[in-house]
């Protein structure tokens, strides 16, 4: 049995790239993935996607990644020449204007520019641009694989842990509900007699001399008929000892584990609406409390 809540967190390096994942999963009815990754990384949404597939079967997962590439081709520096052209060609004519003016200067002095110009022109908007060179993607995906699945391990690890906390704690809750059938059963078969003799009582108080016994009878089998609960009993330990089977069982159960609970909790619902009597009722309450127990925990189970 595995608990649907786990963590993890692994750090992968190579090659000048470095890549953290970190996976957060919880209770959910299904198998639902939320990713938050860089732009970069969005061709790798996909194979990410079926690598937790793979390892996990139901929950909602987190799944956060950050990367990092370090190396020197990371980068590349992008001219663009005709812009770089038109500033120094709008600079010359600027000069020529002035020289113009009344200044005397050679042609050579007015076509020269110095660093300062160069400088000046590079750093104007959209002259020089840094953007990040096209990705191996295969090298990336490789890394991102490798580290997710070290972070899945941590994952599974946690959520083993939680589990067989979950299965002890939940054959807790399944055996007292044991404790309260088993107790039910006994009582059943007391209530006829229980109702015919305060029924008996009944007729006393009224100050009925004679009884017809036969008709006596007929009403306490009627009673006997509509408080019947034995097939409600069988089903009930029926399901306990599935339910006992799928909890020390492997696998995905959390499902099975979920639709039993509610199968006992409508076999409980059924006797207490059947069986008229006080101490059984008191028990029925006792069970569905405990199935309440049982149905938060199995919220929980993969």
């Amino acid at each position: 049995m595995r608990s649907m809540t786990g963590y993890g967190r692994r750090q992968g390096s190579r090659d000048g790239r470095e890549m953290t994942v970190e996976v957060k999963t919880v209770n959910h009815r299904f198998l639902d993935i939320a990713f938050r990754m860089p732009r970069a990384l969005s061709f790798a949404e996909e194979a990410v996607r079926r690598q937790i597939s793979a390892s996990l079967k139901r929950g909602h997962v987190d799944v956060n990644v950050t990367y990092l590439n370090l190396r020197q081709d990371a980068r590349v520096v992008q001219v663009d020449e005709g812009l770089a052209r038109q500033y120094r060609d709008a600079m010359l004519h600027v000069r020529r204007t002035i020289f113009e003016v009344g200044v005397q200067a050679s042609p050579d002095e007015i076509r020269h520019l110095s660093d300062q110009d160069v400088t000046f022109i590079a750093s104007q908007t959209d002259v020089m641009q840094v953007t990040v060179a096209e990705e191996d993607q295969e090298a990336v995906l490789s890394l991102l694989s490798e580290t997710l699945a070290l972070a899945l391990d941590d994952v599974a690890a946690m959520r083993e842990k939680e589990g067989a906390a979950l299965r002890e704690d939940l054959l807790l809750h399944l055996g007292e509900v044991k404790r309260l059938r088993d107790e039910v059963a006994v009582l059943a078969p007391k209530v006829p007699l229980i109702y015919q003799e305060k029924l008996q009582a009944r007729i006393r108080e009224l100050g009925v001399q004679e009884v017809d016994p036969q008709r006596l009878a007929q009403e306490v089998a009627l009673m006997a008929d509509r408080c019947a609960i034995d097939e409600e009993l069988s089903r009930l330990l029926s399901h306990i000892e599935q339910m006992t089977g799928a909890i020390q069982s492997n696998g995905e159960t959390g499902r099975r584990l979920d639709f039993l609970t509610q199968e006992l909790n409508r076999e409980v619902n059924t006797i207490g609406s059947k069986a008229s009597d006080a101490e059984i009722t008191k028990l029925v309450v006792a069970a569905k409390s405990e199935i309440e127990k049982l149905r938060e925990q199995v919220q929980n189970v993969e």
